[in-house]
């Protein structure tokens, strides 16, 4: 059938958790009157699993972003405390 290797995934970056792919191999085998309606059900799903595997990389990324900013930020105040530490001591002299 055609429409089954429209179910399954091109490329390793496209992969799909295992249950999809066989629930896809199930669909397939059901008879030809069942399997447009379970088809949409199931395109539903795929589209949403794809969709949410996007956003938690876009999460990841950006966590990943703020990490790194907020580690330049504790850099800067730290050098930031040693000039006013080290102008202090200056001025006291």
């Amino acid at each position: 059938m055609s429409t089954s290797n429209s179910r399954l995934p091109d490329s390793v970056g496209d992969e799909l958790p295992r249950e999809l792919i066989d629930f896809a191999k199930v669909i397939a085998r059901l008879p030809a009157h069942h399997q447009p309606e379970v088809e949409e059900a199931y395109n539903r799903v795929v589209d949403s699993v794809r969709r949410r595997r996007r956003i938690l990389t876009l999460v990841q990324e950006a966590l990943a972003q703020l990490r790194l900013d907020i580690k330049y930020l504790m850099f800067d105040l730290e050098m930031t405390r040693r000039e006013r530490d080290e102008l202090k001591h200056r001025l006291e002299e």
